[in-house]
């Protein structure tokens, strides 16, 4: 029976064709909007860490003095993330910041570009279950000790040695020669939650060289700089043993004891500190946030981005309304026949069941056509107002999504005149025949 009224459907349509066209618009447009917002909501609040979400912990201290800013700061000083490398609770921690530098090799004919690179310890690739191709981190002595070794991701790959394991070689960053100890897969967590003050959706750094390096190589932060006071910083080492804010720090705690144990840890810490002259807040504390904490806390999901769902749900109703009375027009258009079905022995039930699908394949080709505007307003979002790559892309989940909303909707505006149709007289129309 459905098939013979999607038949019955696909006969109306085109029987009206212009009115026909109008009601797909007007909810192809609704769909469009909503499925262009709710992508890029989606795309927005996805936890990236996955099942790791609660084994993993961004470290914040409280470290400023009073009568500076109330809040605990996103990034860590230098010598905290430095001290807090000594803690052995953590199964894994890295300390990390952003920086950049020109890449070379030995071929003469390859041009320096200049590159972003993660400044981290070798913990970082477990942390965050970065893939390798080739190779793995580098040693835990290096981490130590400081050593000249860098991993770099594929496209580094590629542009410098032509592809392949390179694992062994050499390349050349400021000039300095770094052994490559490990070559990674294209890896781009979005919203990149390690390192939200970056861009949460910038694409992650392709080169990764060993945090101890930082003193020896003095390498600039392209990152945010914060400082709660004035100090005359010179030289690099001022910037070092400063209370300036520049480093971000992680730590993998896999259950709960050891997460309370870390944080007995940090509350030592503290203790230390105050003893030292540091941290002299009355409410002076380290805290950990887990990634979906860590991520609210951020704000990487603006409240703006919830507001505008909203409203593309606001302007869809309307076009909902707008179909509505075009359904209206077109069925009561029918009612003479629909008079004369039900006086031949057709149902109520029959008349509504076959308004019905007509209205929900009305609604499908409404969703296939929003699923179009969806796709080019994001192309042009992209294009013309620099969004982010991650956030606009049409999310594959949307291709099931949008029809669904729209044969939903569809079908609810369509209910009223679909039970107005099959409550007709039919004496009346027979009357007049």
């Amino acid at each position: 029976m459905f098939f013979y009224y999607l038949d019955l459907a696909w006969r109306s349509i085109k029987k009206t064709p212009f009115l026909s066209l109008l009601m797909v618009l007007a909810i192809s447009i609704g769909i469009g909007i909503t499925i262009t917002t709710l992508n890029i909501y989606k795309m927005a609040s996805v936890n990236p860490a996955g099942e790791r979400s609660s084994s993993l912990f961004a470290v914040q201290l409280m470290s400023q003095d009073p009568d500076t800013w109330e809040n605990l700061s996103k990034q860590i000083t230098y010598q905290d993330a430095f001290n807090l490398l000594d803690s052995e609770v953590p199964v894994r921690q890295a300390a990390m910041f952003r920086t950049g530098l020109a890449v070379q090799t030995d071929d003469v004919n390859f041009s320096p570009i200049l590159e972003g690179v993660r400044v981290t310890g070798g913990d970082f690739f477990g942390l965050f279950k970065v893939p390798f191709l080739y190779g793995g981190p580098w040693s835990k002595q290096v981490d130590k000790e400081g050593g000249y070794k860098v991993v770099i991701n594929e496209d580094i790959n590629n542009k410098a040695f032509g592809g392949g394991n390179n694992v062994g070689k050499t390349l050349l960053l400021n000039r300095k020669p770094y052994q490559v100890v490990g070559i990674t897969k294209t890896w781009h967590p979005s919203p990149k939650y390690y390192d939200v003050n970056n861009g949460a959706f910038n694409d992650s750094e392709q080169i990764y060289v060993p945090f101890s390096l930082a003193p020896i190589e003095e390498f600039e932060s392209w990152g945010n700089n914060n400082s709660w006071r004035h100090e005359d910083i010179r030289t690099y080492q001022d910037r070092l043993n400063s209370e300036m804010h520049w480093v971000h720090y992680w730590a993998e705690l896999t259950n709960p004891a050891m997460q309370q144990e870390y944080k007995e840890w940090l509350v030592r810490y503290v203790e230390q500190q105050k003893a030292l002259g540091r941290f002299k807040r009355p409410d002076a504390k380290g805290e950990v946030s887990d990634v979906a904490t860590w991520l609210a806390y951020n704000k990487v999901v603006p409240e703006d981005n919830k507001v505008l769902v909203g409203l593309s749900v606001l302007f869809l109703i309307v076009c909902l309304v707008n179909m509505l009375g075009l359904l209206l027009a077109k069925f009561l258009k029918r009612a003479p026949e629909v008079g004369v079905r039900r006086a031949i022995g057709a149902s109520r039930l029959q008349i509504f069941s076959q308004h019905l699908v007509e209205v929900g394949l009305i609604g499908f080709c409404g969703g296939a056509l929003g699923l179009l505007w969806a796709w080019g307003a994001l192309s042009l979002l992209s294009s013309r107002f620099d969004l982010e790559g991650s956030l606009s892309q049409l999310d594959s989940s949307m291709w099931f999504i949008a029809p669904i909303i729209a044969v939903s909707a569809a079908i609810i505006a369509g209910i009223y005149p679909a039970w107005r149709i099959c409550s007709t007289n039919p004496s009346i129309y027979l009357k007049s025949q």
